[in-house]
């Protein structure tokens, strides 16, 4: 459980995330520290700042330090650490009666004994309940006690690239005397299954949520990116639209490393779904995928990037026929593949 260029956003600058992060250390900051104008009279506008806009004042970070801060007390009462036997993860109740959404990874399989410790080092015994595999969403619940303070579902359908956010966990896994670790950072990509964010995360933090600046959840932490600020998270619409599987137990779709494949690897950072290498005897090889293809249409589903073209071949069944269209040379190209079982 410890555990590409996905389109350009206005980056924060450097001396504005330390000004921040310096910000959120002191409690506040001078007048010589501040690399923006201190006298500007303009009331900040919230909204703006929390879509995405950077502090371009002391009142702007103030108002951002002052929001995180509220954020993150709902955040830290609502985040637990997760124990299965001897693996560890995180995950956040969402309901008064102690439902607690995780990444598919960390349930492993439904019915299995859940200890959850809670901000204040408190443990409550809880089962797994559904799981879909494809999408790595998972559904725990605590099965003792409550109410339990819990945190609204928000709705990822609307998150904008650059938009801030929080996200929280028990990176390395739980420590004693130590709450569970928020961190800010930004949207860098929302697709319908998977969110990409540059908030740092490290083992542990899978399951754990990631939220907008109104503590809302808005996705679960499922795979840590190479490098740490490439970080997928998947989108909790996808929870609320398998809410009933979820919540009778049922498992559904195939994990990482197994089911359904085609056999090939995408250019590192590309902001299109770009062919870099095709395996040897694989379905795409065998298919006529050529490196240097842009794959734009995978059985009649529309393909941004390599990380929707690896979505939609985990929905698709190994054995099943599909027909690519890929971009080469300037032209379209359409292909016939009969999608591979991995291992198989």
């Amino acid at each position: 459980m410890h555990n590409g260029n996905l389109g350009k956003i206005v980056r924060w600058p450097r001396f504005l995330g330390s000004l921040l992060i310096a910000t959120l250390l002191t409690g506040g900051l001078t007048a010589q520290e501040a690399p923006v104008a201190v006298n500007t009279p303009v009331k900040p506008d919230v909204a703006k700042l929390f879509a995405g806009q950077a502090p371009r004042s002391i009142a702007d970070l103030k108002a951002m330090q002052q929001q995180v801060r509220t954020v993150a007390e709902k955040v830290i009462a609502s985040t637990v650490a997760v124990q299965i036997g001897s693996a560890q993860g995180s995950g956040v109740i969402v309901s008064s009666d102690g439902y607690v959404l995780t990444a598919g990874h960390v349930v492993g399989r439904p019915g299995r004994d859940v200890t959850f410790i809670l901000h204040d080092g408190e443990t409550v015994k809880g089962k797994t309940l559904g799981m879909d595999q494809a999408v790595d969403s998972g559904l725990m619940k605590i099965t003792e006690g409550g109410p339990w303070p819990h945190l609204e579902l928000g709705n990822s359908a609307e998150l904008k690239q650059g938009q801030w956010c929080l996200a929280a966990g028990h990176p390395g896994g739980f420590q004693p005397n130590r709450k569970p670790v928020v961190r800010l950072g930004r949207v860098l990509a929302s697709r319908t299954k998977a969110v990409t964010t540059d908030c740092t995360l490290i083992g542990g933090d899978s399951g754990g949520p990631l939220l907008d600046l109104q503590a809302r959840v808005i996705a679960i932490n499922s795979r840590i990116g190479q490098p740490l600020t490439a970080n997928m998270h998947v989108p909790v619409d996808l929870y609320r639209d398998n809410w009933q599987r979820l919540v009778k137990g049922e498992a559904w779709g195939f994990g990482l490393g197994e089911g359904p494949y085609i056999g090939v690897e995408g250019v590192r950072d590309a902001p299109n779904a770009e062919i870099a290498r095709v395996f040897d005897n694989s379905p795409a090889a065998k298919a006529g995928v050529e490196p240097g293809d842009v794959i734009v249409e995978f059985h009649g589903q529309p393909v941004d990037d390599f990380l929707d073209l690896s979505a939609a071949v985990r929905t698709t069944a190994p054995g099943q026929k599909v027909q690519l269209k890929v971009l080469r040379n300037e032209e379209t190209v359409e292909l016939d593949l009969r999608v591979g079982q991995r291992g198989g």
